[in-house]
């Protein structure tokens, strides 16, 4: 075969204009004359010195703007952990006391004190109080009759005793006197220090009467030099700074106060005719997260801070820490420094490397005919290998692709396994949760009312909740079985419950709940006529009916009245239990899903969302129903003349149907 002729030669008269064609007018005259190519050369050192400049002043731009990003990013993060840090330390202190006036109201000393304020009922409740205080290491605690006036106190024999006291104008006795919980942070008005108030109303044992409150005043000082590296500040729900590491803006406020706000600050005393005024402080700029960047004082040279808030929750206070931003703005300096020195390094290293290029340029002229030949020897070779090469490239891909999609087969397949076996795990710990809550909510209740009948000396009554306990606890056991049953689909047992007996038991475990309650029952299930079996066992029983029962108490919390009724259909061969409440009803989007595991209507933290799944398979399991829908038309209750009237919400609420084999 013979080789192709090379046309380089043939092309050169081409690549060069003609000696006839005459240059373009003045062409010539530029390219000799020496003053102009120097000229030219001037010109073009000083456009690439501006574009260096140009560039240098960018890249320190970007270096500032990426270095104060980056600062800020690093302060808002170790910002954000040490408000969390905080604001949990003063959150737990608060929850720590949060209880301590609740267990006060219930002891027997302050009840007699607060009825029978004699000498001997006076002076058995101060060295009490004394006693309690010095125990909890709380700032004061004493006791407020119904009408505002201290009658017992811990500090009642110091110099600022605060027995005698009125104290009706304090909103913390205000809204312990209404029946609510009382916080409040103020100036005392005897012993003239800021404190921390918690305050629980005092009932008449066995009724609704208020005969006082039992306060708790706690110091929280210590918060503003727990951590002295930053400035930390504690604002109430009017914006009002009670607590600060920096003492000169205490009593400030960090937002403008409304007068009607102002004025009742004044009016409760709350701190001592303190002059509340705005703090100088000016937002720059809000960051993602909710920090900003402020600045406190005039000017603009006054100290920038990051500020990070945190609600405390309850009460509504809100804790801020105040980051300085100089080590920001340092940091950010020194980057735009070293910047600008490596961008000047990197300039002089690439002037020595065009130097060192335009030397190397007349060797790389000597190769390149030699790397030309070299090239087209090349190109024959690799023509004629093309097609050996294609096919084998493609073969490999092809067993390339096979491997990996045998590869991805298997993990996809383990991956179904893990999570067939984690789905598997997760209902069964759901389910477990969900069972247990309502026993243990009833085991607290019992315990803690057989510790105030043990400390009354009622011995019987304390022995009663302690076979309740020993019951409960039997039935939590058989609850964990009964679940493993639901999870293994076993088949029922051949069993029969008293529905009035399961009823009963519901109610005990409940009757916390159903306080405020109206709750109508059938006759047939009040235990005076014969008793009725269905054909379930007592424990799965009483799960249903639990979470039918709980499930209603929940949907007539909102109501003004709120009103359940249970009814009873005794047939031949089947026995109907009807819940009913006069709640809001249950959403048209939610029916066709309400028995699915893990669907809830309620919000996060209040449901599993397994109750009703779980109802609904153990009625299933017994050869039963249960049936959900919304009723249309209203409970309805007797009246005066015979007739009916309707609940006074109008709400016609929902219903569900319990349908099992009669035993």
């Amino acid at each position: 075969m013979q080789a192709a002729k090379p046309q380089s030669a043939s092309a050169s008269p081409q690549s060069f204009p003609a000696a006839s064609q005459p240059y373009p007018e003045g062409a010539y005259a530029t390219m000799t004359d020496p003053h102009s190519r120097e000229s030219a050369h001037v010109t073009r050192r000083i456009l690439v010195f501006f574009a260096l400049f140009a560039a240098l002043v960018a890249c320190c731009a970007l270096t500032w703007h990426v270095a104060w990003q980056r600062g800020i990013d690093e302060l808002r993060l170790n910002a954000a952990s040490r408000v969390d840090r905080t604001t949990s330390t003063l959150k737990s202190t608060l929850d720590r006391y949060e209880y301590l006036p609740y267990l006060l109201s219930h002891h027997p000393v302050v009840q007699n004190v607060l009825d029978h304020p004699d000498r001997a009922n006076v002076d058995r409740a101060n060295r009490y109080l004394e006693d309690l205080n010095a125990r909890a290491h709380a700032t004061v605690t004493y006791l407020i009759r119904a009408k505002g006036i201290c009658v017992a106190a811990s500090n009642w024999n110091g110099a600022d005793s605060f027995v005698g006291v009125d104290y009706s104008f304090r909103p913390y006795f205000v809204d312990a006197v209404n029946g609510g919980v009382g916080r409040f942070f103020g100036i005392g008005t005897i012993s003239t220090e800021p404190g921390y108030y918690i305050s629980q109303p005092v009932y008449r044992e066995g009724t609704h009467e208020i005969l006082g409150v039992a306060v708790v005043k706690l110091n929280l000082e210590w918060l503003q030099g727990a951590d002295a590296s930053e400035p930390l500040i504690v604002t109430d729900d009017h914006g009002v700074i009670f607590l600060s590491s920096v003492p000169a803006w205490k009593y400030h406020t960090v937002r403008p106060l409304p007068q009607n706000i102002e004025a009742s600050v004044y009016a409760t005393r709350q701190y001592a005719q303190q002059a509340i005024t705005p703090l100088p402080m000016t937002i720059v700029k809000t960051l993602e997260g909710g920090a900003q960047i402020v600045r406190v004082g005039g000017g603009r040279n006054a100290p920038a801070f990051l500020a990070t808030h945190r609600a405390i929750g309850e009460p509504d206070w809100q804790l801020i820490t105040m980051a300085p931003l100089d080590p920001v703005e340092s940091a950010a300096q020194n980057a735009v420094i070293v910047t600008a020195l490596v961008f000047v390094s990197l300039c002089l290293l690439a002037f020595y490397w065009r130097m060192r290029r335009a030397r190397v340029r007349e060797m790389i002229r000597s190769r390149e005919l030699l790397q030309t030949a070299y090239a087209e020897l090349n190109q024959r070779v690799a023509e004629r290998t093309a097609d050996l090469s294609e096919a084998n490239a493609q073969l490999t891909r092809e067993v390339n692709e096979r491997t990996r999609a045998e590869q991805d087969l298997r993990a996809a397949h383990d991956e179904l396994i893990q999570a067939s076996k984690l789905a598997a795990l997760g209902q069964m710990a759901a389910g477990i949760t969900h069972e247990l809550n309502q026993p243990l909510a009833a085991l607290r209740s019992f315990s803690d009312n057989t510790r105030v009948l043990i400390e009354r000396g009622d011995q019987a009554a304390a022995r009663e909740n302690l076979e309740a306990i020993a019951s409960l606890t039997e039935r939590m056991g058989n609850i964990t079985n009964q679940l493993k049953l639901f999870v293994t689909k076993a088949r029922p047992k051949n069993a029969r419950a008293d529905v009035a007996r399961a009823l009963r038991n519901v109610f005990s475990m409940l009757r916390p709940r159903m306080r405020n309650v109206v709750v109508d029952i059938a006759p047939e299930l009040m235990g005076d006529s014969a008793p009725l079996y269905a054909r379930c066992e007592d424990l799965r029983l009483e799960q249903v009916l639990i979470n039918l029962v709980g499930n209603a108490l929940d949907a007539v919390a909102s109501c003004d009245k709120p009103r359940i009724v249970i009814e009873l259909d005794a047939r031949a061969d089947a026995i109907e239990l009807i819940v009913r409440d006069n709640g809001p009803g249950i959403p048209a989007d939610a029916l066709p899903r309400l028995f699915e595991p893990f669907f809830t209507t309620k919000e996060m933290g209040h449901g599993l969302g397994l109750g009703l799944a779980i109802s609904s398979a153990i009625a299933r399991d017994y050869g039963g129903t249960l049936v959900a829908r919304n009723r249309e038309a209203p409970i309805v209750a007797d009246g005066p003349e015979g007739g009916t009237q309707a609940d006074a919400d109008h709400s016609h609420g929902a219903e569900f149907v319990l349908t099992l084999r009669r035993a």
